[in-house]
Protein backbone atom coordinates (compact mmCIF):
# COMPACT_ATOMS: atom_id res chain seq x y z
CA UNK A 1 0.00 0.00 0.00
CA UNK A 2 2.76 2.26 1.16
CA UNK A 3 4.30 1.65 -2.59
CA UNK A 4 1.44 2.15 -4.03
CA UNK A 5 1.22 5.68 -2.47
CA UNK A 6 4.66 6.56 -3.13
CA UNK A 7 4.26 5.77 -6.50
CA UNK A 8 1.11 7.27 -7.11
CA UNK A 9 2.41 10.43 -5.35
CA UNK A 10 5.81 9.91 -7.99
CA UNK A 11 3.53 10.21 -10.72
CA UNK A 12 1.51 13.14 -9.68
CA UNK A 13 4.60 15.17 -9.39
CA UNK A 14 6.16 14.32 -12.37
CA UNK A 15 2.90 14.95 -13.94
CA UNK A 16 2.73 18.63 -13.05
CA UNK A 17 6.14 19.45 -13.39
CA UNK A 18 6.13 18.30 -16.77
CA UNK A 19 2.82 20.30 -17.85
CA UNK A 20 4.87 23.24 -16.24
CA UNK A 21 7.99 22.52 -18.67
CA UNK A 22 5.53 22.20 -21.74
CA UNK A 23 3.27 25.15 -20.68
CA UNK A 24 3.44 27.71 -23.54
CA UNK A 25 5.23 30.57 -21.24
CA UNK A 26 7.93 28.29 -20.41
CA UNK A 27 8.19 27.19 -24.20
CA UNK A 28 8.56 30.75 -25.46
CA UNK A 29 11.14 31.69 -22.28
CA UNK A 30 13.23 28.70 -23.95
CA UNK A 31 12.91 30.15 -27.25
CA UNK A 32 13.95 33.91 -26.00
CA UNK A 33 16.85 32.14 -24.34
CA UNK A 34 18.08 30.64 -27.39
CA UNK A 35 17.78 34.01 -29.19
CA UNK A 36 20.38 35.90 -27.24
CA UNK A 37 23.12 33.11 -27.90
CA UNK A 38 24.11 34.69 -31.53
CA UNK A 39 24.45 37.94 -29.65
CA UNK A 40 25.57 37.49 -26.61
CA UNK A 41 29.01 35.51 -28.69
CA UNK A 42 29.02 38.78 -30.96
CA UNK A 43 28.97 40.59 -28.09
CA UNK A 44 31.60 38.26 -26.31
CA UNK A 45 33.89 38.80 -29.57
CA UNK A 46 34.09 42.59 -29.02
CA UNK A 47 34.76 42.44 -25.31
CA UNK A 48 37.28 40.08 -26.28
CA UNK A 49 38.97 42.31 -28.19
CA UNK A 50 38.73 44.67 -25.23
CA UNK A 51 40.37 42.53 -22.79
CA UNK A 52 42.98 40.93 -24.24
CA UNK A 53 45.85 42.39 -22.39
CA UNK A 54 44.43 40.51 -19.46
CA UNK A 55 43.59 37.32 -21.30
CA UNK A 56 47.36 37.15 -22.34
CA UNK A 57 49.28 38.51 -19.76
CA UNK A 58 52.44 37.61 -21.58
CA UNK A 59 55.31 40.74 -21.03
CA UNK A 60 55.15 43.49 -23.57
CA UNK A 61 51.76 42.65 -25.18
CA UNK A 62 50.30 45.39 -23.07
CA UNK A 63 52.24 47.45 -24.74
CA UNK A 64 52.40 46.35 -28.85
CA UNK A 65 47.84 45.87 -28.06
CA UNK A 66 47.91 49.43 -27.08
CA UNK A 67 49.71 50.43 -30.02
CA UNK A 68 47.42 48.27 -32.08
CA UNK A 69 44.07 47.29 -31.09
CA UNK A 70 44.14 49.50 -28.24
CA UNK A 71 43.49 52.21 -30.56
CA UNK A 72 40.20 50.70 -31.15
CA UNK A 73 38.51 50.08 -28.10
CA UNK A 74 35.42 52.47 -27.79
CA UNK A 75 34.33 50.94 -31.18
CA UNK A 76 34.85 47.40 -29.65
CA UNK A 77 32.73 48.74 -26.85
CA UNK A 78 29.85 50.27 -29.23
CA UNK A 79 30.13 46.64 -30.64
CA UNK A 80 29.51 45.21 -27.28
CA UNK A 81 26.80 47.72 -26.33
CA UNK A 82 24.98 47.28 -29.68
CA UNK A 83 24.01 43.39 -28.55
CA UNK A 84 24.52 43.25 -25.06
CA UNK A 85 23.29 46.54 -24.12
CA UNK A 86 20.04 46.13 -25.82
CA UNK A 87 18.95 42.49 -23.95
CA UNK A 88 15.41 43.52 -22.43
CA UNK A 89 14.91 43.80 -26.14
CA UNK A 90 16.34 40.57 -27.62
CA UNK A 91 15.27 38.89 -25.07
CA UNK A 92 11.59 40.24 -24.32
CA UNK A 93 10.53 40.89 -28.24
CA UNK A 94 12.13 37.05 -28.81
CA UNK A 95 9.37 36.15 -26.09
CA UNK A 96 6.39 38.10 -27.16
CA UNK A 97 7.11 36.53 -30.87
CA UNK A 98 7.20 33.24 -29.11
CA UNK A 99 4.42 33.23 -27.35
CA UNK A 100 2.39 34.64 -29.60
CA UNK A 101 3.12 32.54 -32.08
CA UNK A 102 1.68 29.31 -30.08
CA UNK A 103 -1.31 30.77 -29.17
CA UNK A 104 -1.85 31.53 -32.78
CA UNK A 105 -1.18 28.14 -33.63
CA UNK A 106 -2.64 26.04 -30.40
CA UNK A 107 -5.90 28.30 -30.01
CA UNK A 108 -6.22 28.95 -33.92
CA UNK A 109 -6.49 32.79 -33.13
CA UNK A 110 -5.78 35.11 -36.21
CA UNK A 111 -2.83 36.55 -33.99
CA UNK A 112 -0.20 38.34 -35.84
CA UNK A 113 3.26 37.62 -33.83
CA UNK A 114 5.23 40.36 -35.80
CA UNK A 115 2.35 42.97 -34.84
CA UNK A 116 3.06 41.56 -31.22
CA UNK A 117 6.45 42.28 -31.27
CA UNK A 118 5.56 45.96 -32.42
CA UNK A 119 2.92 46.36 -29.66
CA UNK A 120 5.57 44.90 -27.12
CA UNK A 121 8.41 47.75 -28.41
CA UNK A 122 5.50 50.25 -27.85
CA UNK A 123 4.87 49.21 -24.40
CA UNK A 124 8.15 48.32 -23.26
CA UNK A 125 9.50 52.03 -24.14
CA UNK A 126 6.35 52.95 -22.32
CA UNK A 127 7.96 51.62 -19.47
CA UNK A 128 11.77 53.77 -19.97
CA UNK A 129 11.16 56.75 -19.26
CA UNK A 130 11.74 58.22 -15.22
CA UNK A 131 8.60 60.04 -14.63
CA UNK A 132 7.57 61.69 -11.24
CA UNK A 133 4.43 63.81 -10.41
CA UNK A 134 4.40 67.18 -8.80
CA UNK A 135 1.61 69.65 -8.09
CA UNK A 136 -0.36 67.30 -10.01
CA UNK A 137 1.35 67.66 -13.31
CA UNK A 138 3.66 64.95 -14.76
CA UNK A 139 7.46 65.46 -15.15
CA UNK A 140 10.57 63.72 -16.64
CA UNK A 141 13.60 63.18 -14.43
CA UNK A 142 16.36 64.91 -14.55
CA UNK A 143 19.96 63.75 -13.34
CA UNK A 144 23.37 64.87 -14.10
CA UNK A 145 25.09 63.30 -11.41
CA UNK A 146 27.96 60.61 -13.16
CA UNK A 147 26.53 57.86 -11.44
CA UNK A 148 23.05 58.61 -12.23
CA UNK A 149 22.86 60.07 -16.24
CA UNK A 150 19.27 60.68 -16.50
CA UNK A 151 17.85 63.24 -19.53
CA UNK A 152 14.63 63.69 -20.49
CA UNK A 153 13.69 60.82 -18.26
CA UNK A 154 15.97 58.64 -19.97
CA UNK A 155 18.77 56.69 -17.68
CA UNK A 156 21.80 56.56 -20.12
CA UNK A 157 25.62 55.21 -19.48
CA UNK A 158 28.46 54.22 -21.23
CA UNK A 159 26.28 51.12 -22.38
CA UNK A 160 23.45 52.82 -23.24
CA UNK A 161 19.75 53.63 -22.34
CA UNK A 162 20.08 51.61 -19.53
CA UNK A 163 16.56 50.16 -19.11
CA UNK A 164 16.75 48.13 -22.33
CA UNK A 165 19.89 46.33 -21.48
CA UNK A 166 19.68 43.63 -19.49
CA UNK A 167 18.19 44.88 -16.01
CA UNK A 168 15.20 45.36 -18.36
CA UNK A 169 14.40 41.66 -19.22
CA UNK A 170 12.97 40.87 -16.38
CA UNK A 171 9.98 43.82 -16.98
CA UNK A 172 10.24 43.22 -20.94
CA UNK A 173 8.97 39.85 -19.65
CA UNK A 174 6.06 41.02 -17.71
CA UNK A 175 5.43 44.07 -20.50
CA UNK A 176 5.61 40.96 -23.25
CA UNK A 177 3.24 38.77 -21.27
CA UNK A 178 0.94 41.67 -20.80
CA UNK A 179 1.16 42.56 -24.44
CA UNK A 180 -0.26 39.25 -25.80
CA UNK A 181 -2.44 39.24 -23.41
CA UNK A 182 -4.09 41.85 -24.52
CA UNK A 183 -3.95 41.20 -27.68
CA UNK A 184 -5.14 37.82 -27.39
CA UNK A 185 -8.18 38.60 -25.75
CA UNK A 186 -9.01 41.20 -28.22
CA UNK A 187 -8.92 39.23 -31.42
CA UNK A 188 -10.93 36.55 -29.77
CA UNK A 189 -13.75 38.90 -28.67
CA UNK A 190 -13.19 40.06 -31.69
CA UNK A 191 -11.91 43.87 -31.10
CA UNK A 192 -10.14 45.01 -34.19
CA UNK A 193 -10.45 47.00 -37.49
CA UNK A 194 -11.92 45.00 -40.27
CA UNK A 195 -11.21 46.18 -44.20
CA UNK A 196 -12.92 45.53 -47.11
CA UNK A 197 -11.21 42.37 -48.89
CA UNK A 198 -10.12 44.46 -51.65
CA UNK A 199 -7.36 46.13 -49.04
CA UNK A 200 -4.08 44.93 -49.76
CA UNK A 201 -2.71 42.43 -46.60
CA UNK A 202 -0.08 44.31 -45.38
CA UNK A 203 -3.00 47.38 -45.04
CA UNK A 204 -5.27 45.05 -43.17
CA UNK A 205 -2.35 43.63 -41.26
CA UNK A 206 -1.25 47.16 -40.03
CA UNK A 207 -5.11 48.24 -39.11
CA UNK A 208 -6.28 45.15 -37.31
CA UNK A 209 -3.42 45.53 -34.56
CA UNK A 210 -4.72 49.23 -33.75
CA UNK A 211 -7.34 48.55 -31.34
CA UNK A 212 -4.83 45.89 -29.84
CA UNK A 213 -2.34 48.20 -29.93
CA UNK A 214 -4.24 51.10 -27.89
CA UNK A 215 -5.70 49.04 -25.33
CA UNK A 216 -1.89 48.02 -24.82
CA UNK A 217 -0.79 51.17 -24.76
CA UNK A 218 -3.58 52.89 -22.61
CA UNK A 219 -3.09 49.40 -20.22
CA UNK A 220 0.28 50.08 -19.46
CA UNK A 221 0.03 54.29 -19.68
CA UNK A 222 -2.19 53.67 -16.78
CA UNK A 223 -0.33 51.27 -14.71
CA UNK A 224 2.39 53.71 -14.61
CA UNK A 225 0.32 56.68 -13.36
CA UNK A 226 -1.43 54.66 -10.76
CA UNK A 227 2.18 53.97 -9.49
CA UNK A 228 3.75 57.32 -10.07
CA UNK A 229 1.11 58.49 -7.22
CA UNK A 230 3.14 56.09 -4.87
CA UNK A 231 6.90 57.67 -6.20
CA UNK A 232 7.67 54.84 -8.46
CA UNK A 233 6.97 53.07 -12.15
CA UNK A 234 6.56 49.32 -13.04
CA UNK A 235 10.65 48.95 -13.95
CA UNK A 236 10.89 49.98 -10.21
CA UNK A 237 8.48 47.72 -8.74
CA UNK A 238 9.42 44.42 -11.01
CA UNK A 239 12.72 45.07 -10.06
CA UNK A 240 12.44 44.37 -6.34
CA UNK A 241 12.06 40.77 -6.97
CA UNK A 242 14.00 40.74 -9.53
CA UNK A 243 17.28 42.32 -7.37
CA UNK A 244 15.97 39.83 -4.35
CA UNK A 245 16.22 36.25 -6.14
CA UNK A 246 19.72 37.58 -8.03
CA UNK A 247 21.05 38.36 -4.97
CA UNK A 248 20.10 35.03 -3.54
CA UNK A 249 21.92 33.24 -6.99
CA UNK A 250 24.46 34.71 -6.06
CA UNK A 251 24.97 33.10 -2.76
CA UNK A 252 26.56 29.74 -2.46
CA UNK A 253 23.95 27.85 -1.20
CA UNK A 254 21.33 29.63 -3.72
CA UNK A 255 23.84 28.70 -5.98
CA UNK A 256 23.95 25.27 -4.70
CA UNK A 257 20.37 24.58 -4.41
CA UNK A 258 20.07 25.80 -8.73
CA UNK A 259 22.14 22.84 -9.48
CA UNK A 260 20.05 20.71 -6.73
CA UNK A 261 16.50 21.30 -7.96
CA UNK A 262 18.30 21.13 -12.11
CA UNK A 263 19.53 17.38 -11.09
CA UNK A 264 16.49 16.26 -8.85
CA UNK A 265 14.04 17.03 -11.43
CA UNK A 266 16.18 15.36 -14.40
CA UNK A 267 16.10 11.90 -12.39
CA UNK A 268 12.19 11.93 -12.75
CA UNK A 269 12.90 12.49 -16.71
CA UNK A 270 12.30 16.27 -16.85
CA UNK A 271 14.62 18.67 -18.70
CA UNK A 272 15.48 20.55 -15.41
CA UNK A 273 17.75 23.26 -17.01
CA UNK A 274 14.55 24.12 -19.38
CA UNK A 275 12.51 24.51 -15.96
CA UNK A 276 14.94 26.30 -13.78
CA UNK A 277 16.27 27.93 -16.65
CA UNK A 278 13.33 30.26 -17.35
CA UNK A 279 13.59 31.40 -14.08
CA UNK A 280 16.97 32.38 -14.31
CA UNK A 281 18.41 32.88 -17.62
CA UNK A 282 17.32 36.81 -17.22
CA UNK A 283 19.58 36.93 -13.79
CA UNK A 284 22.87 35.38 -15.36
CA UNK A 285 22.16 37.39 -18.46
CA UNK A 286 21.83 40.56 -16.40
CA UNK A 287 24.93 39.98 -14.10
CA UNK A 288 26.96 38.99 -17.03
CA UNK A 289 26.78 42.76 -18.10
CA UNK A 290 27.08 44.53 -14.87
CA UNK A 291 30.32 42.10 -14.15
CA UNK A 292 31.78 43.62 -17.82
CA UNK A 293 30.74 47.36 -16.31
CA UNK A 294 32.93 46.59 -12.89
CA UNK A 295 30.54 44.28 -11.36
CA UNK A 296 31.10 40.91 -8.99
CA UNK A 297 28.41 38.82 -9.44
CA UNK A 298 29.05 34.66 -9.22
CA UNK A 299 26.09 34.00 -11.01
CA UNK A 300 26.63 35.68 -14.60
CA UNK A 301 26.90 34.05 -18.15
CA UNK A 302 26.45 30.72 -17.67
CA UNK A 303 28.50 29.20 -15.08
CA UNK A 304 27.11 25.56 -15.22
CA UNK A 305 28.21 24.73 -18.73
CA UNK A 306 31.49 26.26 -17.88
CA UNK A 307 32.58 24.89 -15.13
CA UNK A 308 29.29 22.84 -13.39
CA UNK A 309 27.77 20.52 -15.43
CA UNK A 310 31.03 19.59 -17.57
CA UNK A 311 29.97 16.45 -19.98
CA UNK A 312 26.35 17.14 -19.30
CA UNK A 313 24.02 17.71 -16.45
CA UNK A 314 25.20 15.33 -13.91
CA UNK A 315 28.74 16.71 -14.61
CA UNK A 316 29.34 13.24 -16.34
CA UNK A 317 32.27 14.01 -18.46
CA UNK A 318 34.51 11.73 -16.10
CA UNK A 319 32.34 8.94 -15.81
CA UNK A 320 32.04 9.14 -20.04
CA UNK A 321 35.90 8.60 -20.21
CA UNK A 322 35.94 6.14 -17.34
CA UNK A 323 32.91 3.80 -19.13
CA UNK A 324 34.93 4.31 -22.09
CA UNK A 325 38.16 2.82 -21.44
CA UNK A 326 37.43 0.77 -17.62
CA UNK A 327 34.17 -0.02 -17.57
CA UNK A 328 33.97 -4.32 -17.48
CA UNK A 329 29.69 -4.34 -18.32
CA UNK A 330 28.99 -4.46 -21.62
CA UNK A 331 25.86 -1.79 -21.24
CA UNK A 332 28.22 0.58 -19.68
CA UNK A 333 31.45 -0.05 -21.70
CA UNK A 334 29.03 0.63 -24.96
CA UNK A 335 27.66 3.54 -23.50
CA UNK A 336 30.81 5.17 -22.68
CA UNK A 337 31.69 4.97 -26.59
CA UNK A 338 28.83 6.42 -27.49
CA UNK A 339 28.75 8.91 -25.19
CA UNK A 340 32.23 9.84 -25.06
CA UNK A 341 32.44 12.30 -27.96
CA UNK A 342 28.93 14.14 -27.31
CA UNK A 343 30.77 14.40 -23.30
CA UNK A 344 32.69 17.07 -24.80
CA UNK A 345 30.34 19.14 -25.84
CA UNK A 346 28.57 18.72 -22.53
CA UNK A 347 25.60 16.29 -24.09
CA UNK A 348 24.74 13.13 -22.86
CA UNK A 349 21.19 12.21 -22.97
CA UNK A 350 22.96 8.67 -24.01
CA UNK A 351 24.32 8.37 -20.92
CA UNK A 352 21.46 10.16 -19.18
CA UNK A 353 19.20 7.48 -20.78
CA UNK A 354 21.24 4.34 -21.53
CA UNK A 355 22.49 3.65 -18.26
CA UNK A 356 20.30 4.92 -17.09
CA UNK A 357 20.25 7.96 -14.79
CA UNK A 358 17.00 8.66 -15.14
CA UNK A 359 14.67 6.76 -12.23
CA UNK A 360 17.73 4.92 -11.13
CA UNK A 361 18.61 4.65 -7.08
CA UNK A 362 22.09 3.30 -7.73
CA UNK A 363 23.30 6.59 -9.42
CA UNK A 364 20.61 8.87 -7.84
CA UNK A 365 23.30 10.40 -5.43
CA UNK A 366 26.70 10.72 -7.04
CA UNK A 367 24.09 12.63 -10.00
CA UNK A 368 22.81 15.27 -7.79
CA UNK A 369 26.20 15.48 -5.09
CA UNK A 370 28.69 15.74 -8.29
CA UNK A 371 27.22 18.85 -9.85
CA UNK A 372 26.73 20.28 -6.47
CA UNK A 373 30.46 19.93 -5.14
CA UNK A 374 31.88 20.99 -8.76
CA UNK A 375 29.43 23.94 -8.05
CA UNK A 376 30.97 24.43 -4.78
CA UNK A 377 34.92 24.40 -5.98
CA UNK A 378 33.68 26.71 -8.84
CA UNK A 379 31.61 28.99 -6.31
CA UNK A 380 34.90 29.23 -4.01
CA UNK A 381 37.41 29.72 -7.13
CA UNK A 382 35.79 32.84 -8.08
CA UNK A 383 34.52 33.74 -4.93
CA UNK A 384 37.86 34.20 -3.44
CA UNK A 385 38.83 35.81 -6.45
CA UNK A 386 41.79 33.05 -7.31
CA UNK A 387 39.74 32.95 -10.65
CA UNK A 388 38.78 36.17 -12.57
CA UNK A 389 34.73 37.03 -12.45
CA UNK A 390 32.72 35.82 -15.03
CA UNK A 391 32.36 38.16 -17.79
CA UNK A 392 31.38 36.68 -21.06
CA UNK A 393 28.78 33.66 -22.04
CA UNK A 394 30.10 30.97 -23.55
CA UNK A 395 27.86 29.26 -26.03
CA UNK A 396 26.63 25.88 -23.64
CA UNK A 397 28.58 23.01 -26.09
CA UNK A 398 31.73 24.57 -25.40
CA UNK A 399 33.65 22.30 -24.36
CA UNK A 400 36.13 21.97 -21.17
CA UNK A 401 38.97 24.82 -20.62
CA UNK A 402 38.21 26.29 -23.05
CA UNK A 403 34.38 27.33 -21.84
CA UNK A 404 35.97 28.50 -18.65
CA UNK A 405 38.62 30.32 -20.14
CA UNK A 406 36.13 31.82 -22.77
CA UNK A 407 33.82 32.81 -19.73
CA UNK A 408 35.95 34.50 -17.37
CA UNK A 409 38.72 35.84 -20.26
CA UNK A 410 41.77 34.00 -18.11
CA UNK A 411 43.26 30.89 -18.44
CA UNK A 412 42.67 30.32 -14.75
CA UNK A 413 39.26 30.00 -16.04
CA UNK A 414 40.33 26.97 -18.09
CA UNK A 415 42.15 25.47 -14.74
CA UNK A 416 39.18 25.80 -12.75
CA UNK A 417 36.93 24.23 -15.35
CA UNK A 418 39.47 20.99 -15.41
CA UNK A 419 39.50 20.94 -12.04
CA UNK A 420 35.69 20.92 -11.32
CA UNK A 421 35.65 18.01 -13.54
CA UNK A 422 37.86 15.79 -12.11
CA UNK A 423 36.06 16.81 -8.64
CA UNK A 424 32.95 15.96 -9.85
CA UNK A 425 34.52 12.26 -11.34
CA UNK A 426 36.05 11.58 -7.73
CA UNK A 427 32.24 12.17 -6.87
CA UNK A 428 30.97 9.63 -9.08
CA UNK A 429 33.93 6.70 -8.98
CA UNK A 430 32.83 4.72 -6.26
CA UNK A 431 29.58 4.99 -7.65
CA UNK A 432 29.47 4.47 -10.92
CA UNK A 433 32.18 1.29 -10.35
CA UNK A 434 29.64 -0.18 -7.91
CA UNK A 435 27.07 0.00 -10.58
CA UNK A 436 29.52 -1.20 -13.01
CA UNK A 437 29.91 -4.47 -11.22
CA UNK A 438 26.01 -4.91 -10.35
CA UNK A 439 25.46 -4.66 -14.17
CA UNK A 440 28.33 -7.09 -14.75
CA UNK A 441 27.48 -9.63 -12.36
CA UNK A 442 23.67 -10.00 -13.66
CA UNK A 443 25.38 -9.89 -17.18
CA UNK A 444 27.29 -13.01 -16.17
CA UNK A 445 24.20 -14.85 -14.70
CA UNK A 446 22.47 -14.11 -17.71
CA UNK A 447 25.13 -15.83 -19.40
CA UNK A 448 25.12 -18.89 -17.03
CA UNK A 449 21.08 -18.98 -17.61
CA UNK A 450 21.62 -19.13 -21.28
CA UNK A 451 23.92 -21.52 -21.65
CA UNK A 452 22.14 -23.86 -18.97
CA UNK A 453 19.13 -23.63 -21.19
Amino acid sequence: MDNTNKVSFTDKVTKKVGKFAGSRFVRAIMDAGFSVIPFSIIGAIFLILTVLPQAFPIPGFAGVYAKSFGRFIPLFQVGYNATMGILALIFAGTFTYSYTSIYAKEEKLKLKPLNALWMFMMALFLTVPQLFLKNGFVHFEQHLDPNNIVGGGYAVSAGGITRIGSVGIFTGLVVGWITVQIYRFTIKHNWQIKMPASVPAGVASSFSALIPGFCVALVVSLIELILLFFKTDIFKVLYIPFSFISNITNTWWGFLLIMFLIHALWWFGIHGATIVGSFTTAIALANVQANARGAFNFFAGDPGNAFVTLGGSGATLGVAIWLSFRARSVQLKEIGKLELIPAIFNINEPLIFGAPIVYNINLLIPFILAPMASGLVAYLGISTKLVPKIILQQPWPTPIGIGGFVATASWKGAVLSIVCAIVAFLVWYPFIKHYDNVLLKQEKEKEKEIATN
